[in-house]
Parts: C-alpha cells; sequence; structure tokens
C-alpha cells in the first residue's frame, strides 16, 4: 500500500490518502482515524462508497466529525473512479467495448468486501451507500449481515433482489427498456436517462460536452441539488407508468434527441448562482473534473448498463429472491432530492418489504438538500449517522 495525500481543497488535515491491494484492484481510500486513538487497537469501522458521478472526495465534510467521535472512516474510490485501478496497472479510460462482467453488482459488492479484509477488519458498524452505492451499500448488507451491522442507504431507495418472474425470463426486455419504449411514444418523446446511460454515446457526450467538462458538471450537480428550483415539488408518484415518470425532471428523464449535457444546458447556473454556492466551490469542483478527465465516465456508465440488462442484472442474483436486508436499515436523503421517489413504489417496498429492521425515525428527509446531501447538509447527515449508529447498533463508542 502507498500513501499520498493530494493536496486536494478542503480535505481535512487528519484524512488521510492511500491505496491498498483488494480483490484484482489498487482501491484508493481517504481515511480519517480518531485523533486519539491506539495505534494498537482497531477503532470501530464506518465504510462511505459514493455514487456517480463523484468519487471518495464527495465524503470530505463527514469524515473529520464522524472520526472525532471515536470511528476509523474510510472513503473509496469504486472500481474504475477515481484513482482505483486494475491492480499494478496505469489508471485508464474504460472503454464501451471492454469487459462488462467486473461491473455485475456481485463483484462490485465483492471488492467492497474485500477492502474491508484488506484493512485487517472483520466488522463493520455501517456502511454508508450514496446513489448507485445505496445499491452497493445494499447488497453488502443482504449478502453479508456477519460482516456489515447496520447500513445506511443514501438518495436511492433499494427495491430487494429481483422478483421470481424476473428470474424466470432472464432473456426477456427489461422493465426499463419496455417503459423506455413507451416514453419514446409521448408527445413530445422522451427516453429514461438509465437507458440513454447505457449506450455507445453517452460516455463521448458527457466528457467532450459542448462548453467543457467543468460546466457541464457543474450544470449536473446544479440541477440535482436543492438550489434549483425545478426540485421544489419532489413528491411520491403514483404509479410506474410512462405517462407519470415523464413528469420527473429532464436529468430523469430526457427529451428523447438530446444528450444529457444537452439537456441540462438550460438549466445551467447563473455566474451569482456559482459565486452563492458554499457547498461545491469551483475548487472543489476542479477535483473531480480532473479525476474524470483522467479516467471518463464508462466505467460509471457501467453499472447502468448491467442494470439494464436481465441476464446480467436478475439472473446474477436469482438465489437471493426473496431474501430482506437483516441488519437495522437507515434510509436518507434530501427533502428536494428526486431521487427517492424516480422509482414509483420503491420507498414503500424498500421499508414494508426489503429491509427487516428500518424504523419510522430512520427514514430521514434533510430540509436543503436535494441529491448531494452530505455536501450540501453535511452537519445533518453527521447527526442522524451517529444518532442511527448510537440507537441502532451500538449505545457508544
Amino acid at each position: 500500500m502507498s500513501n499520498t495525500t493530494p493536496n486536494w481543497p478542503n480535505l481535512p488535515p487528519i484524512v488521510v490518502s492511500r491505496t491498498v491491494a483488494a480483490n484484482d484492484l489498487d482501491i484508493h481510500i481517504l481515511e480519517a482515524l480518531p485523533p486519539s486513538s491506539d495505534p494498537n487497537s482497531k477503532p470501530p469501522l464506518i465504510v462511505l462508497v459514493h455514487g456517480f458521478p463523484e468519487i471518495a472526495y464527495s465524503w470530505r465534510k463527514i469524515m473529520a466529525p464522524l472520526a472525532a467521535q471515536g470511528y476509523a472512516v474510510v472513503a473509496l474510490d469504486q472500481r474504475g473512479f477515481g484513482q482505483t485501478k486494475e491492480r499494478g496497472k496505469p489508471i485508464r479510460r474504460v472503454k464501451y467495448e471492454d469487459d462488462l462482467s467486473p461491473y455485475r453488482i456481485l463483484n462490485i459488492a465483492a471488492d467492497v468486501v474485500a477492502l474491508v479484509y484488506a484493512l485487517g477488519y472483520t466488522s463493520v458498524v455501517t456502511l454508508v451507500g450514496h446513489d448507485y452505492g445505496s445499491h452497493v451499500a445494499a447488497h453488502c448488507a443482504l449478502i453479508r449481515p456477519d460482516l456489515f451491522k447496520s447500513v445506511v442507504l443514501m438518495s436511492a431507495p433499494y427495491e430487494g433482489p429481483p422478483s421470481l418472474s424476473a428470474v424466470q425470463n432472464p432473456n426477456g426486455p427489461s422493465l426499463m427498456r419496455m417503459f423506455n419504449d413507451q416514453l419514446a411514444m409521448l408527445d413530445p418523446p422522451r427516453k429514461h436517462y438509465m437507458m440513454y446511460c447505457s449506450t455507445p454515446e453517452a460516455n463521448d457526450d458527457m466528457i467532450n460536452p459542448p462548453g467543457g467538462l467543468h460546466n457541464f458538471l457543474r450544470t449536473y450537480y446544479h440541477v440535482k441539488s436543492a438550489d434549483w428550483k425545478g426540485n421544489g415539488n419532489v413528491r411520491p408518484l403514483p404509479q410506474m407508468s410512462p405517462a407519470v415518470l415523464a413528469e420527473l425532471p429532464p436529468y430523469y428523464v430526457m427529451p428523447l434527441a438530446e444528450t444529457m449535457p444537452e439537456c441540462l444546458a438550460p438549466d445551467a447556473p447563473s455566474a451569482e448562482e456559482i459565486a452563492n454556492n458554499k457547498w461545491l466551490t469551483d475548487d472543489e469542483l476542479a477535483v473531480y473534473v480532473s479525476q474524470y478527465t483522467a479516467t471518463g465516465f464508462q466505467s460509471s456508465l457501467n453499472a447502468y448498463r448491467v442494470m439494464t440488462d436481465p441476464p446480467r442484472w436478475a439472473k446474477d442474483l436469482h438465489i437471493f429472491t426473496g431474501k430482506q436486508i437483516e441488519v437495522p436499515a437507515m434510509f436518507l436523503a434530501g427533502v428536494e432530492d428526486w431521487g427517492t421517489y424516480q422509482a414509483p413504489g420503491f420507498v414503500e417496498k424498500m421499508r414494508t418489504q426489503v429491509c427487516r429492521d428500518m424504523k419510522d425515525e430512520n427514514f430521514v428527509l434533510i430540509d436543503g438538500a436535494g441529491h448531494w446531501v452530505q455536501q450540501e447538509q453535511p452537519e445533518a447527515v453527521v447527526e442522524q449517522i451517529l444518532r442511527f449508529i448510537r440507537t441502532a447498533v451500538v449505545p457508544s463508542v
């Protein structure tokens, strides 16, 4: 393993950067240890798993406060993101034609498990996953309750393992593909962002957008935050139908003929809005820009390709059909985050069927936050995670 802490803005001094060999990867992590921890003992571990389009750096605001409460806090760059790379090889841009199998959800979950053991742990107090990382965390908790003592799912509800009908017909069209075909018949015609992200063109569209990558990412983060007024009416949707899904913002249900940069461009933040953004400064945004310039987006887009491909998704998970998450679970998101309700029915299923132990007080929506809740309202996120750990997992460190 190696230590090369980057000079990134607003990275607390307590947070160090290093690389850990695990699975077939050199996994880059950010790590914060309790200030007064005994070097001969291991403080209880919290693991943080980012989503799209983020990296371990997205957890920078909550790592030190959690560590100050006595926890070892580790945030990783997922497979294909940031500075994580294939073992012994340089960072590279994955191509659409490359083997997709490493991005199967079970292999991504295996990366997290391998990292935990490589760190010398056999128990994780809580595993926190945001956005796509929520799905990764959910599968880790589903499969390894012995290792992960609790789970926090952020901004993306988990609907559970595939149904028996999906398993019995793994080569049939995915539900998302069928809805996408129906969205194309609306007036005006639309498409679902997951299907767009699964196309060969998506990576090039987003890595080489008009106006440059910095402007595109600035707009992407803006429209999915509480700063964008278009997120002011977030609510549960009544049913899973094309007409209802068409009510979602354009970053979820896109105009059929447009790329992601094109459909978001009209809602780009003004110079004043950028200047007033305190949760993601231009210097902080430049970290994301530099990391994605090096890796491209294809690795992260491969997750969507797997999720929209029944043979890779349903068939791979069929052994877990009907299984529940047994450990204490929490859902945490921003009030102005459409990610909570983008799939009608998922929240209710998660709370009543999928998670055996998700109490009402552990379904939390935080005011003043959109999708990037741990960056927009980090103090509230820290408060809720600590409350959850202390009441649902252990009384104290």
